[in-house]
């Protein structure tokens, strides 16, 4: 559904304040008729209204502050009525100062679990380096060489294409190109760095599995899927390589060492 109603706190009640400001007679749930496209279109607008309240009353619960869901729903009847009980300057004030602290807990919360992210990523690369089999380089990348290839390695301006399972390290999966059943393929100096010093060790053929530290991948943005500070592990095939172009003659022979 396009997302009309996913608005700021304001912008709904400004708009549950004028766009619906005539007297309706009331319909309970027993009276539902949902036969004609106007009584589903009537539906839809207030089922969209409610389902992005319930996720906004959610998130404001989880971030610890209380909601009235009673007085919600009367603050919605009066708005459709037109009997309010506050004014439209003092309710927009409100709901500013509302959206305001809202905006300080998520940041709030945000920045714990950044933290926690990057204690327990240092704990995890600490006993991973530990492991048997593991080797890690200079830059902090850690591999593990699962299943050995004999084929050429590839450059970082080549283009390789590999099938990967990424999880972070409590086992949450959030990205597989096994999972979609089609390989990834792309040019080798695009992606996050340790992907590209950690693949460009691997022959083709090989299996490796990747332990890539934070500020080799996403450092400190939240992606949404990977949180903050988050060590990543791959596991990656690499299953052929696209050598990047030659360098024209022209550019060659332009007299200077690279």
């Amino acid at each position: 559904m396009k997302s009309i109603y996913k608005i700021s706190l304001v912008a709904l009640a400004v708009f549950g304040l004028t766009a619906c400001n005539q007297e309706q007679k009331t319909t309970t749930a027993a009276e539902v008729k949902l036969e004609t496209e106007a009584q589903k279109q009537a539906y839809s607008v207030g089922a969209s209204i409610g389902k992005y309240m319930s996720g906004h009353i959610k998130e404001q619960e989880e971030l610890g502050l209380p909601v009235d869901r009673s007085l919600i729903i009367t603050g919605f009847s009066n708005g459709l009525n037109d009997e309010l009980k506050l004014t439209e300057e003092e309710m927009q004030t409100v709901l500013q100062s509302l959206d305001e602290t809202l905006n300080e807990k998520r940041q709030a919360q945000a920045q714990a679990l950044a933290d926690k992210a990057l204690a327990e990523s240092k704990t995890f690369l600490e006993a991973n380096k530990a492991k048997e089999g593991v080797v890690t380089t200079e830059s902090g990348l850690q591999y593990e060489v699962l299943t050995p290839g004999t084929g050429e390695k590839p450059a970082a301006e080549d283009t390789v294409e590999v099938h990967y399972v990424g999880t972070l390290t409590d086992g949450t999966e959030f990205d597989s190109s096994v999972a979609r059943g089609e390989p990834a393929k792309f040019p080798l100096n695009r992606v996050i760095p340790g992907w590209t010093e950690g693949v460009q060790l691997m022959p083709v053929g090989a299996k490796y599995k990747f332990v890539i530290p934070a500020e080799l991948a996403y450092g400190n943005r939240d992606t949404g899927s990977i949180p903050a500070n988050s060590t990543l592990i791959f596991e990656v095939e690499l299953l052929s390589i696209e050598k990047a172009a030659a360098p024209t003659a022209e550019a060659a022979t332009d007299g200077h060492a690279h």
